[in-house]
């Protein structure tokens, strides 16, 4: 009984409580954890797990044991969730991004279905690929490794102590930019032969004035944007892994 008293004691109370703050933040914002087809009680209740699970590593902050403190440490724990899967969603918006130019040159811009991640409305191409880079990340358990991101962090960072400092705001910067970049780099191959098309209809209609563009033209280039985006579906993929790697990567670093 006296150990049960101990063990309920203030210090470990808080603990607990940063703890859980981390995690949960972290939960509500990684992709895949975070997806909202995934039910509330079933990530509150594998967060929780985690907590006990990783409880006797965690160690208690240096901080003084009174209501702001505590409030402002766990601020900075939602805080850390939020920054760290932001930097992981920017690789999925890069297939977003590419998804909307390849849906735009194929036609298919009010062709829109609801995302269940964000409950908008985006271009059905950004959901086929949002959905193939999700099955990529499964297939090579990136879910595991960012349990063990979630179980180094207790060692890179003590809880209760995460403050973005330059060098964070300097990668999410770039990370933005290089999300334009890569998405219309992904995009190229199918945004290109739409042009090379458009250019070959333009000279057909010169020629020949009673060729139909409306008519002929449009599934000619619903045709080759699905046959060239079936092609180089693989080769984006893997920029897409190579790239969350590496994002999960600096994660390790910044934090």
């Amino acid at each position: 009984m006296q150990s049960l008293i101990e063990f309920l004691g203030q210090n470990h109370v808080i603990l607990f409580m940063l703890l859980f703050a981390r995690v949960s933040g972290l939960f509500a914002f990684f992709p895949f954890f975070s997806h909202l087809s995934i039910p509330v009680v079933v990530r509150t209740s594998l967060a929780i797990f985690m907590v006990f699970f990783l409880f006797p590593i965690a160690t208690m902050p240096n901080i003084e044991l009174n209501a702001v403190s505590v409030t402002m440490a766990v601020v900075s724990e939602l805080f850390m969730g939020l920054i760290a899967g932001l930097i992981l969603n920017l690789i999925f918006a890069m297939l977003q991004m590419a998804g909307m130019q390849i849906s735009f040159v194929m036609g298919f811009t009010m062709a829109n279905v609801l995302d269940p991640q964000s409950n908008t409305q985006s271009p059905i191409i950004s959901q086929i690929l949002a959905f193939f880079g999700l099955l990529v990340l499964l297939s090579f358990n990136i879910h595991h490794l960012m349990l063990v991101f979630l179980a180094k962090s207790l060692h890179l960072l003590p809880l209760g102590s995460f403050y973005p400092g330059g060098n964070l705001w300097a990668y999410l910067v770039k990370s933005v930019s290089s999300m334009f970049i890569y998405g219309f780099i992904l995009s190229f191959p199918i945004v290109g032969l739409s042009l090379l098309a458009d250019l070959v209809f333009g000279m057909l209609m010169k020629t020949m004035p009673q060729f139909n563009l409306l008519v002929v033209g449009f599934p000619i280039k619903i045709m080759v944007g699905f046959i060239v985006l079936v092609a180089v579906l693989s080769p984006i993929m893997l920029v897409f892994k190579r790239e969350f790697l590496e994002a999960l990567n600096h994660l390790f670093l910044l934090f």
